[in-house]
């Protein structure tokens, strides 16, 4: 029931996009949203040939957009030869219906582009139901518009016409496979309580923070593994577990490599996830990993903030990690240790700072378990 986007690697032309911003003349970086959308919208495997943004104080019921900027759109469209307009915000499902009917192009908003990018990139088992229980919540409302053809089929009055028969098929359909992903979930859960259960007594760290921060880099770093790494938005969305590389450590240290987070993240989503993220709140300590090289570095903090807080992780311990700093000058890296105090500056890639996060790590388990740190932390 879900829409798709023609994947890069096995279509022969992707999908030609305009991005739609909705501002306020509040935002600090106007643009820094849609650079962001740009980001996902590759990642989805469209080619973006332009952008176009409104400022207005609160969007068209019926459109989102103005009727200006619809006529906009509609001509920026034909004058790329696009046919795809993706926007920064959520759509209803009458705002879709009306923009496709007005713009002549498949319109998707923000939290299907997410949506399908995780659909792409999932590859356990347990991310798959994850991510497509989500597309089918996602989706179940928008149902309606699907079978508006048929409505004028109807035989009279009171009469139910094929189209009305088809949407009520379809919400059946969609409602049952809802239900039997949920089983699937309450069952992979029943089998993490089990893990969790046998891991009882082991120090665990989680690590969070924004997509492409650095999260999986750091995770092979500190723990010598092979995690997939991309420089792209939502590279991994799976959940993987390591020990921490450390020497003589008498009982392990796991850490847990989580999803990423991001602003505007889809609450269904978030809520599909909660079985995985569920690590993140039982974890002893979180890294929180942030690109200490972003412009938008405060919002991304936030955001990360905002999600931690909505799964109940808001007074998790926590060790700020500002990753990337070997792209930085020395003056860069001064006044952005400056700027946040509490933090470590690191380099995942280069291996910058990382004995100093084991050292924290050792010194902070101490503190929850008594036990005292190894002698060695090995890293740099």
């Amino acid at each position: 029931m879900t829409r798709t986007f023609h994947d890069t690697r096995s279509a022969k032309r992707r999908e030609r996009a305009v991005l739609v911003g909705f501002e306020t003349k509040r935002l600090v970086d106007p643009g820094a949203s849609l650079r962001e959308l740009a980001l996902l919208a590759d990642t989805a495997g469209a080619d973006v040939r332009a952008t176009m943004r409104q400022t207005r104080g609160r969007p068209s019921a019926s459109t989102f957009l103005s009727k200006g900027k619809v006529e906009e759109a509609t001509a920026l469209l034909q004058k790329v030869e696009g046919d795809l307009l993706i926007f920064d915000d959520d759509l209803s499902p009458a705002q879709v219906r009306n923009l496709e009917k007005a713009t002549d192009a498949k319109v998707v908003d923000r939290s299907e582009l997410i949506l399908a990018i995780f659909a792409r990139r999932a590859r356990t088992r347990e991310s798959r139901v994850q991510v497509e229980l989500a597309q089918l919540e996602y989706s179940l409302p928008r149902l309606i518009g699907m079978w508006k053809h048929l409505e004028r089929l109807g035989g009279g009055i009171g009469t139910r016409g094929p189209g009305e028969t088809q949407l009520e098929s379809d919400r059946r359909a969609v409602r049952s496979r809802i239900t039997a992903l949920k089983r699937q979930l309450v069952k992979v859960e029943e089998e993490r309580n089990v893990q969790r259960k046998k891991r009882e007594g082991t120090y665990r760290v989680a690590i969070v923070g924004y997509t492409n921060a650095g999260k999986s880099t750091l995770m092979n770093a500190l723990t010598a593994s092979d995690v997939f790494t991309e420089n792209r938005l939502f590279a991994t969305v799976d959940s993987t577990t390591r020990r921490l590389k450390v020497d003589h450590l008498e009982h392990p240290i796991l850490v847990t490599d989580t999803v990423g987070f991001i602003r505007k993240l889809p609450h269904h989503l978030v809520a599909s996830f909660r079985s995985t993220l569920t690590e993140v709140v039982e974890a002893n300590l979180l890294y929180h990993v942030a690109d200490g090289t972003d412009p938008a570095l405060p919002e991304q903090l936030s955001a990360v903030e905002s999600v931690l807080s909505e799964l109940g992780a808001e007074h998790s311990p926590r060790i700020l990690l500002l990753n990337k700093v070997d792209a930085l000058t020395d003056e860069q890296a001064g006044e952005l240790q400056g700027r946040y105090p509490e933090a470590i500056l690191i380099s995942a890639r280069t291996g910058l700072g990382l004995k100093k996060v084991k050292q924290r790590t050792l010194e902070s388990r101490e503190e929850r378990t008594g036990r005292a740190p190894a002698t060695t932390a090995s890293g740099n």
